[in-house]
């Protein structure tokens, strides 16, 4: 049987049962409908995993016994394994969570008055290594499922005894700003991001969902045609010059084709005020000076969009330094003066390693990278000593 995270074992193995957590609505139409059932019960079964969080097949009651027998024997719900928890002070929560293969991603909920933020990764690190992010020297594992990352959102609302508890909505928001590049995982991606907002599981606006990218421009203009979440990019440069060095994708796709894509997103949404987010690192002496503020707000004239600065948060593998305070208020009033909406992002959870460009798991690095940045430390550890 053909299915979303449902793959073959070797000759003679029993095949994997699918993973009915990461099928949208009309993937489980389609899986009932190959299993000679009514498309319904897809409805019913969304209910029973994403509404009143069950995984065993067996205690979905309105569902009749022979067919969840026959169900059990094909598919399964299946969540990744919650390894570890960490609370802030602040209240932010972040989850170690194991997934198929032995890789660990982060997960973290950042509560703030009246809603809750769930950022989700996409990926097992990332291939795509900007200077200033700790998940990109980590190098590339793989793709998430869309069962894996729909199911950091099953994990969270679990982990808060809330899909049943009577304590309203745990997450109000979520933001695929976690490890990965979302649009390099692409139909995984669009499939949980189909479960984020569909009534029978989690029922958020498209406002609400955020997908974040660096810059993958074809995957972005096809995104056009299928989704309308809300969109941010991460630019954290105003030119070609300063981008290639932060954000090696740029290499390929420059600022331009990355604008007209945006513009070309930003067209084909039903919501004609929607605007993009534009997000900045400010990496002391790097890109936070008035000049570059300047630089900045004219590139974005022709785009409506608002601003969210990040001052950098330090992790161990870089040198980059955050910028002062001072420094921090001077790019904000350029922006704000040149007519922008501007918000400086307030740093979460950093005591517990969950701030922007802090996430770090656990990647069984197929490129290699993770082991030449920690060569290339050591090398300079002993030079110094």
């Amino acid at each position: 049987m053909n299915a979303p995270d449902s793959t073959a074992t070797g000759t003679g193995a029993a095949p994997v049962r699918a993973n009915l957590l990461g099928m949208n609505r009309a993937q489980l139409e389609a899986f009932f409908l190959e299993m000679g059932e009514k498309k319904f019960r897809a409805q019913q079964v969304l209910k029973w995993i994403h509404h009143a969080g069950v995984t065993d097949i067996g205690q979905m009651s309105n569902l009749g016994k022979a067919l969840r027998e026959k169900l059990q024997a094909v598919a399964e719900v299946r969540p990744p394994q919650i390894v570890s928890q960490q609370d802030s002070a602040d209240g932010t929560r972040k989850w170690a969570v194991r997934v198929d293969g032995g890789g660990l991603v982060e997960t973290v909920l950042i509560p703030t008055a009246g809603r809750a933020t769930l950022c989700v990764s996409s990926q097992v690190g990332c291939s795509l290594d900007c200077s200033f992010c700790s998940t990109g020297k980590q190098g590339f594992q793989r793709d998430l499922s869309s069962a894996e990352i729909i199911g950091q959102v099953w994990l969270a609302i679990k982990s808060y005894d809330a899909f049943q508890s009577g304590k309203g909505r745990i997450v109000t928001n979520v933001v695929l700003m976690g490890m990965g590049e979302p649009l390099l995982n692409f139909d995984n991606v669009v499939t949980a991001m189909d479960l984020m907002l569909e009534d029978l599981a989690y029922g958020l606006s498209k406002r609400r969902v955020t997908l974040s990218t660096s810059g993958v421009v074809p995957a972005l203009d096809r995104l056009a045609g299928v989704s309308e979440v809300s969109l941010a990019v991460s630019l954290h440069a105003p030119n070609d010059a300063l981008r290639d060095q932060l954000v090696p994708i740029n290499r390929k796709y420059p600022i331009a084709m990355l604008l007209r894509s945006c513009r070309d997103y930003m067209a084909a949404q039903s919501d004609r005020n929607r605007v993009v987010t534009i997000e900045y690192t400010l990496i002391a002496g790097v890109n936070d000076r008035v000049e570059h503020a300047r630089e900045l707000a004219q590139l974005l004239r022709d785009l409506p969009c608002k601003i969210n600065l990040i001052p950098f948060n330090p992790f161990d593998q870089s040198d980059y330094r955050r910028p002062g305070g001072n420094a921090v208020s001077r790019f904000w009033q350029v922006l704000v003066d040149a007519g922008y909406i501007v918000t400086v992002r307030t740093t979460r959870g950093d005591d517990i390693d969950a701030a922007c460009g802090q996430l770090v798991g656990q990647v069984v690095d197929r490129t290699r990278r993770s082991e030449r940045y920690r060569g290339a430390q050591d090398s300079q550890v002993i030079k110094v000593g």
